[in-house]
């Protein structure tokens, strides 16, 4: 995919200081996502060591997992599963609550959103402190689903997210 690298990536990616709140330096990716290029090289680096893997679905965790996980989901021919926010999801729902770098959140898989050992990759566009991502693959878990894999585009390893992940196949594209 024209050889976008971890560097070009990482150039593209600004800090937002103190957003949504005071002390937090947001990691914007919407500069990836304004290049086609850029974002089609992303999505490349997370899909392609599964390109003839048996995977299942692709999970991506409510809002920006989504981008990522949908066009992941496409290249390698398979379900997307939306992990949404509480109350988002129409039908019967499993929940799971989670501490957030900066407050608290719970959400929601539909209970049928997969057969149990489903092979699933999860993906997200960040990891934090881990809270988010635990918590949706405790409900993937809890659905009876095998995780391949948990991606992430960016990870803050300052703030070891990956410790709530313990166990589980991490591997992220970009570590700050």
């Amino acid at each position: 995919m024209g050889g976008v690298g971890a560097d070009e990536l990482r150039a593209a990616i600004r800090n937002v200081p103190d957003f949504p709140k005071p002390g937090i330096q947001f990691k914007d990716i919407t500069p990836v996502l304004g290049n086609a290029r850029l974002f089609a090289g992303a999505v490349e680096l997370l899909a392609a060591p599964h390109e003839g893997a048996r995977i299942d679905a692709v999970a991506g965790i409510d809002a920006r997992g989504f981008i990522f996980a949908a066009a992941a989901a496409q290249r390698l021919h398979t379900a997307f599963i939306p992990i949404r926010k509480k109350g988002k999801l129409p039908h019967t729902t499993f929940e799971e609550r989670y501490q957030l770098e900066y407050g608290e959140a719970t959400i929601a898989l539909h209970v049928d959103a997969l057969a149990p050992g489903a092979r699933v990759l999860l993906l997200d566009d960040l990891l934090a402190t881990g809270g988010t991502a635990a918590a949706a693959a405790a409900l993937l878990r809890r659905i009876g689903a095998q995780m391949v894999e948990v991606g992430f585009l960016v990870e803050l390893g300052f703030l070891n997210g990956r410790q709530k992940l313990a166990g589980l196949p991490i591997r992220s594209i970009l570590t700050y």
